[in-house]
């Protein structure tokens, strides 16, 4: 059905994907377990393309030529914060001390880090050869090329935020765009999959306006959408919250109305969820990829669910932060996939 060049294109694209969710996992775990400055320097850890087991391989006085590095490179990220009109922002950035704080070595975190690292490395890769692979639809289908080169530019700018995320000491606000960011580069390389395979497969398009289902699509992943930022949010409240004296178990009762706001966001994400799931039901017949991919995403919230009551019931162990985070971004991901399925028509 398809030709060769562009079987290439949509399997690299594939693989793309799947590489990104599981740079998602990655960063996942290096937050769950404190590991985020594992690596005091960037993009080499602790000036290694292959970091240290032990301190004794660290020269003396390491620690303030880290330190230095990182206020060199906050002085330049404050200037630029400061060219947007943030003024306050930029003047934190240049006087808060607790940015540069340094943390002692540890080698499980920055063995951590480091590999979640390399997961990135391998993404940037593997969009660099789904941009590359994209030019065959140059004349069939521009759109593709536009996109896959246009996630090419946004990943390094990734990069350099996840520089910046390491040089301001995990700085709340800093480390939510950082996720947010990842989502974008995400749906693109979504978007340039599904265009490239309903170029020629016409088997999944639908005949019909579905109007209401796609409205509700669309409410669902912005729904969605805010409760990654929200629940970012009250991510960054636990992180703070870790270095006080308030004890794990009371950390959602110290977060408040925050965490509310959380938790009957995800409750109406639910509802939408189930009630999109039995309109799909009701409108394709249960062998199409619409019907799949809501019950993908039926599922999914079912899991975000029962993770999300298991860290407000049970002190917010690591593992099922880990679990949150990464089946919230599936979940978004199919979200996503579903509303463009419901709203690609044939012509």
């Amino acid at each position: 059905m398809f030709p060769a060049a562009e079987k290439r294109f949509i399997k690299t694209n594939f693989i793309t994907i799947i590489v990104l969710f599981m740079v998602i996992i990655a960063g996942g775990v290096v937050r769950s377990t404190g590991s985020g400055m594992g690596c005091p320097d960037w993009p080499k850890c602790f000036n290694r393309i292959i970091p240290p087991t032990d301190i004794s391989q660290l020269p003396q006085g390491y620690e303030q030529h880290y330190i230095e590095g990182r206020a060199k490179k906050n002085e330049r990220f404050a200037k630029i914060v400061e060219f947007f009109g943030d003024k306050e922002m930029a003047y934190k950035l240049r006087t808060d001390k607790s940015i540069l704080q340094h943390e002692e070595f540890n080698v499980a975190k920055t063995w951590t880090e480091y590999i979640n690292r390399l997961v990135g490395v391998i993404s940037g890769f593997c969009l660099l050869f789904t941009a590359i692979y994209s030019f065959t639809y140059i004349k069939s289908k521009s759109s593709i090329v536009v996109w896959s080169v246009v996630n090419l530019f946004v990943v390094v700018i990734q990069a350099w935020l996840g520089s910046i995320v390491v040089s301001t000491n995990l700085m709340p606000w800093i480390i939510t765009v950082h996720m947010l960011l990842a989502l974008v580069i995400v749906c693109i390389s979504i978007y340039t999959y599904f265009k490239a395979v309903t170029l020629r497969d016409k088997t999944i398009l639908v005949n019909r306006s579905l109007s209401v289902l796609k409205g509700l699509a669309l409410i669902s992943i912005l729904l969605m959408l805010t409760q990654v930022i929200v629940g970012t949010g009250v991510r960054e409240e636990v992180d703070l919250l870790t270095g006080s004296n308030i004890a794990r178990a009371d950390f959602i009762t110290a977060i408040g109305q925050q965490f509310e706001v959380h938790r009957w966001l995800a409750y109406c994400s639910l509802i939408l969820v189930i009630v999109l799931f039995f309109l799909v039901r009701t409108s394709f017949n249960t062998g199409s990829k619409q019907f799949k991919f809501a019950l993908i995403a039926l599922i999914l919230v079912g899991i975000q669910m029962l993770s999300g009551i298991i860290l407000a019931r049970f002190a917010i162990p690591a593992f099922a932060q880990t679990t949150h985070l990464v089946v919230g971004t599936l979940l978004f991901g199919a979200q996503f996939y579903l509303l463009l399925l419901l709203n690609k028509q044939r012509h």
